[in-house]
């Protein structure tokens, strides 16, 4: 019998895929989730059959059963994208098994139609929510969940990105964090804001290690539960880097190019799925005025938050402001002081610019960050 008289090595899909997990996926960043997709598409009746057997009419009537299941996770209908990842992987299985195994000689998968991908998500969080999240999240259990929010508010990082930040990377000094492995495989520097800096700091700043202890599981179960409890609908954790990156562009002072500088998106066409920008937002615009003239500018950068030291004893709570001598708050509430003082300083800021005299430059978090008694005060 010659070579091209062989008969070709018998493998199921489901043997198949554990190959190609075991060969191929261990070597790709999405390794998890390839082995989370192998393993559904092995347990239908495609798992049964040999590579050789599968034609497009196997693969079309898997698509759609998928496409009519109901996720465990969510108990809603399976996404289409979910079922395009799945024949994604599938079409790479039968190519690798056509080259590299000589497993079969077809690839069913690339003339069966895709799932049309939906509209991309347009989700923005309101201000009553965020107020609602922040708030549950400040009086969580693992204090962490709440520097988790505001990091992915602030700085539009992805779960994954905010999770594996180590404290080494991060310069607080210079208000940066590097990235050196994101989704899209390059490294990436992100500023941060003062209040990103703040969530960083309220954890007790160190020299290395992982800034949380949260595995990717665990904080999508806390998320969910949050979420949950709060009776907020239809709100994914990753809405979150979409509403940053919508709020970046409706600063109106950084142009496409500098977003996608901070959000990492390689395309624009992406990056354009998540500018979903208000309306509201837009009508300086439309009546032909600046976004922001030189009057909003100064504005914007004095009114900004400023450190202050806490103290408490015998009953009564003083805070003095680290920037202002003569700025010091007393009395029995915290929550009172603190709202005393938020507006003190922001007649203090408003003064300077009325005035014309120039803000103190708020003192650097490093020179504060070894303190468990100083917390920064947002005069808005």
């Amino acid at each position: 019998m010659s070579d091209a008289e062989q008969p070709l090595p018998s493998l199921t899909v489901r043997q198949a895929l554990k190959k190609y997990n075991e060969r191929i996926s261990v070597n790709k960043r999405g390794s998890k989730q390839e082995k989370y997709r192998a393993s559904t598409i092995s347990k239908t009746f495609l798992g049964k059959l040999s590579l050789s057997q599968v034609t497009t009419v196997n693969v079309a009537d898997y698509r759609d059963m998928r496409l009519a299941s109901i996720s465990r996770n969510t108990n809603r209908p399976v996404s289409p994208n979910t079922v395009r990842l799945e024949l994604a992987l599938l079409s790479d299985l039968f190519n690798i098994a056509i080259v590299e195994w000589g497993s079969c000689t077809d690839n069913p998968v690339s003339r069966v139609r895709k799932p049309k991908i939906p509209p991309g998500r347009d989700r923005r969080i309101t201000w009553g929510e965020e107020r609602r999240i922040l708030r549950a999240a400040s009086k969580h259990r693992n204090h962490e969940i709440y520097s988790i929010v505001v990091l992915a508010l602030e700085t539009a990082m992805r779960q994954g990105e905010i999770l594996s930040l180590q404290w080494e990377n991060i310069d607080l000094r210079v208000r940066i964090a590097h990235l050196p492995i994101t989704k899209n495989g390059s490294k990436r520097d992100v500023p941060l804001s003062l209040r990103a800096v703040d969530a960083l700091t309220r954890l007790g700043v160190g020299t290395q290690g992982p800034v949380f202890n949260y595995t990717s599981d665990g904080f999508k179960s806390a998320w969910r539960t949050m979420i949950k409890r709060l009776a907020i609908q239809d709100l994914h954790f990753h809405d979150l880097r979409h509403e940053a990156v919508s709020r970046l562009f409706e600063l109106g002072t950084l142009d496409m190019m500098e977003v996608a500088t901070i959000s990492g998106h390689k395309s624009m066409q992406m990056l354009k799925r998540y500018t979903h920008l208000k309306a509201s937002n837009l009508v300086a615009k439309l009546d032909g005025r600046k976004t922001l003239n030189k009057g909003k500018q100064v504005i914007s950068q004095t009114i900004v938050p400023y450190p202050a030291a806490l103290s408490e004893g015998e009953g009564e709570v003083t805070l003095q402001f680290m920037d202002f001598e003569h700025l010091r708050l007393q009395g029995n509430d915290l929550e009172d002081v603190a709202t005393r003082a938020r507006d003190a300083l922001l007649r203090e800021l408003v003064n300077l610019v009325r005035h014309s005299k120039k803000a103190p430059v708020p003192t650097p978090p490093l020179e504060y960050a070894d303190s468990a008694h100083v917390v920064l005060i947002d005069p808005l």
